[in-house]
């Protein structure tokens, strides 16, 4: 394909997923039925910023596969959207139908394509749209089996739409096999996400610093990902069913970001700043509130007899955090560089060392001679000159 006909198909491609979830919108309105939720901003959010990646990606890499899999999520994202204005539309105009109720099973299933394929497909070809070897073919098959399997399985479930209960699925199989049926697709689907997760760790063990740096973004996006799953499963109840999902759409956005930048290398070294910050105001983060919780129970039990109210202990305790905070985060980053960052950790000293003996050095030889030894140690070029400029004479 050449790259204007590929840049067509793109762009295309990311037009007709927008103007699709721009039709839901206008049948919710039309049905007198819009109402702005948080999973409305959830499919508008993954819809555009997939389609916005994918074209990206696809119109400067036209053979890159990762590029065309965003797009085709942003085009089902986008059709599950029109498919439950639509749906919405018909049955509350009591018109129904087969057309309708497919609307809503469909829109049911949409899920299905922005929430498994990432963790699958995205890790399995990032960052080249390509396979790390032939060998990872079955892995390839069990991803695309799993999700297949999950969709129809989904589909095929009898019953009422969770979100039309008054349809019951068309397309339902009450059948003793369904269950066993959907175990098995959960089971492929399990090995294929696994597989290529392990894809990932062997690409980055095996890949150049570049390729390295571009997985570095992926891994930060998983993490969050992955945090954000973990707190919406085990925190549903008590966040609510808003705030929950606005930590999936935190967690989902954060996969196709994290891609574009790595394929599309724009910015790609910051990943180092980000991970380094990452770590140390999550651990500043964490070791305040700590502070703050222990000093204000500690003050409210030594203050009980003078004051029986909590006021003094929690401005005390405040002061004591904000006096904390400057001395704790330069212990932490000191920690994570040393830790984490040792070879900048050991520059930083080595420049701090040569910058004391520049002070006392005055012989210019010695000088010289320090000097490559910093930059050979600090930076670890191939070749180190020093060259003095002659001093004018005077006439």
């Amino acid at each position: 394909m050449s790259h204007n006909r590929a840049t067509l198909l793109a762009w295309g491609l990311a037009a007709f997923a927008v103007a699709l979830l721009v039709g839901g919108f206008v049948t919710y309105t039309v049905a007198e039925a819009f109402e702005l939720t948080t999973a409305d901003l959830l499919t508008t959010a993954i819809t555009l910023s997939f389609a916005l990646v994918g074209a990206l990606i696809a119109q400067r890499q036209p053979g890159n596969a990762i590029g065309w899999i965003f797009l085709g999520v942003a085009v089902s994202t986008g059709l599950g959207g029109f498919a439950h204005g639509f749906a919405t539309y018909r049955l509350d105009g009591g018109e129904g139908g087969l057309v309708a109720e497919t609307a809503a099973t469909y829109a049911e299933v949409s899920w299905v394509p922005f929430v498994l394929v990432p963790p699958s497909f995205l890790l399995l070809l990032f960052p080249d749209g390509h396979l790390p070897s032939r060998r990872w073919r079955p892995v390839a098959w069990a991803a695309a089996a799993g999700i297949a399997g999950t969709l129809a399985t989904s589909w095929m479930a009898p019953g009422p739409l969770a979100d039309f209960p008054e349809v019951d699925n068309p397309y339902g199989v009450d059948s003793p096999i369904l269950g066993p049926l959907t175990g098995l697709a959960t089971v492929v689907l399990f090995v294929g996400v696994i597989g290529s997760a392990v894809s990932v760790v062997v690409r980055f063990r095996r890949g150049r610093r570049e390729q390295r740096q571009q997985i570095k973004w992926l891994a930060v996006a998983g993490s969050v990902a992955a945090i954000a799953l973990i707190v919406n499963l085990s925190l549903y109840d008590a966040l609510g069913e808003e705030v929950a999902n606005g930590l999936i759409m935190f967690g989902v956005l954060a996969l196709p970001a994290a891609a574009g930048i790595g394929i599309l290398r724009h910015r790609l070294y910051d990943i180092d700043i980000v991970i380094n910050r990452s770590l140390v105001y999550g651990a500043l983060t964490a070791s305040l509130a700590a502070t703050y919780l222990v000093s204000v129970l500690l003050l409210q039990m030594l203050l009980a007899p003078l004051t029986p109210s909590n006021s003094l202990a929690v401005a005390v305790a405040t002061l004591a955090v904000a006096a904390l905070f400057h001395p704790a985060r330069r212990r932490i980053q000191a920690v994570v560089d040393r830790r984490f960052y040792r070879g900048k950790y050991d520059a930083i000293l080595t420049l701090e060392r040569f910058g004391a003996q520049l002070r006392d050095e005055i012989d210019l030889d010695a000088l010289g001679d320090e000097l490559r030894a910093v930059v050979t140690e600090t930076m670890q070029p191939a070749h180190v000159s020093f060259w003095l400029r002659e001093p004018e004479t005077t006439r």
